[in-house]
């Protein structure tokens, strides 16, 4: 008698379970129609969907072998959540990346370049050049950058005409906020360089005036065609090197998990809540672009979060359409972090993507091919 109750205990709680991790998929999946104030904790669902996913595929395969009918509770969940699996991990068997751009072609690229290593520019000075030779490398006609260090002074460190000769661009446009400047050399913002000629260009800033509340668009031409590019970095998390210790290692001790885990959940909420008013925000200037755009940034958020589908609503993602497998974009904390995104609106062609997993910033580099005509 006792072991077919137990058979039945167990396999209860086990569809019990899966039922509560298809919820919190489909939950997680659709959290943009949720309003961010009130539902702000499904973001936690949505930051786990990598996770949650393997749970229901493992839940699927054991059904399998057993009661074959429960295969369905993953089967739906996953069905009805196609487009947000794909956000995360698209089905592509091919990254191949041809550094040679066709003609007609725009090369853009994405970076959170960490303040270009001006921190050990004394100690580590190999660092800069790296980064800067491997822009040089893929040649990009337009680089949107966050977390730029530079100055407009010839003695300045990070001097941004330097910049400008090395990385063979002909323009640029920077944004920061004085009261963040680095030092009285060096501000602190988001730059945008371009070998397009620049024909207009626009810093929009809201209170509380600070480095992710401010956000810039340029307008080129390119090819005889105009585009706007908008260039963005969204509110980042700001865990300290206790919250970050305290990820890569849990712990035992209860009062320490206790105060990190408050910390960390406080933080994911105030981020939350600040990149949906920033991303309506950019939503806005978006929909009044008379030109075709493209955003690039760090959103600081993961696929199918309420600020990547608000910023990506009738767009496409450069990864969705040619990266593979999860793109991992962050370094650190976790392999399935892809928060930094290019992307396009639908009348440009997304020829091929790439991701450079090389560790000279704390976020690895995107460059995306574009041509500007009607997608087929």
């Amino acid at each position: 008698m006792a072991k077919p109750f137990l058979r039945r205990v167990t396999k209860r709680f086990l569809i019990i379970c899966n039922i509560v991790a298809a919820v919190c998929f489909v939950l997680g999946s659709y959290v943009k129609f949720f309003n961010p104030e009130r539902w702000w904790f499904i973001g936690l669902f949505t930051l786990s969907l990598p996770y949650i996913l393997f749970t229901l595929i493992i839940f699927f395969f054991c059904w399998l072998f057993t009661k074959k009918i429960w295969m369905l509770i993953s089967l739906l969940a996953i069905a009805f959540c196609w487009k947000a699996v794909q956000n995360i991990f698209p089905l592509h068997f091919s990254g191949k990346f041809n550094r040679q751009k066709t003609l007609n072609s725009m090369r853009i690229m994405s970076w959170n370049v960490e303040h270009f290593d001006i921190l050990e520019y004394k100690t580590h000075p190999e660092k800069k050049v790296k980064m800067m030779d491997l822009v040089r490398q893929y040649q990009p006609d337009i680089a949107c950058f966050q977390e730029m260090v530079g100055g407009d002074d010839n003695k300045a460190i990070n001097y941004l005409g330097d910049f400008k000769r090395i990385l063979q661009f002909t323009g640029y446009y920077y944004s920061y906020e004085t009261k963040l400047d680095f030092d009285q050399a060096h501000h602190f913002g988001i730059i945008t360089f371009s070998k397009f000629p620049i024909i207009n260009k626009q810093t929009i800033s809201e209170p509380p005036h600070d480095y992710n509340s401010i956000f810039q668009y340029i307008d080129v031409i390119a090819n005889n065609d105009t585009v706007r590019i908008f260039n963005i970095h969204l509110q980042s998390l700001r865990f300290t090197q206790s919250n970050l210790r305290y990820l890569d290692n849990p712990g035992t001790n209860t009062d320490t998990a206790l105060s990190e885990s408050k910390s960390i959940i406080s933080k994911l909420k105030h981020g939350f809540l600040k990149r949906s008013a920033q991303s309506d925000r950019v939503k806005e200037e978006i929909d009044k672009s008379p030109y075709p755009v493209i955003v690039c940034g760090d959103f600081n958020d993961v696929p199918n979060s309420y600020a990547y589908c608000r910023i990506g609503d009738e767009l496409q993602n450069a990864f969705v359409e040619k990266g593979i497998a999860f793109g991992r974009t962050f370094s650190g904390i976790s392999p399935t972090l892809r928060i930094d995104n290019i992307f396009t609106g639908k009348q440009f062609m997304i020829e091929q993507f790439t991701r450079i997993p090389k560790n000279l910033s704390d976020h690895f580099p995107i460059i995306a091919d574009v041509s500007l005509h009607m997608k087929k």
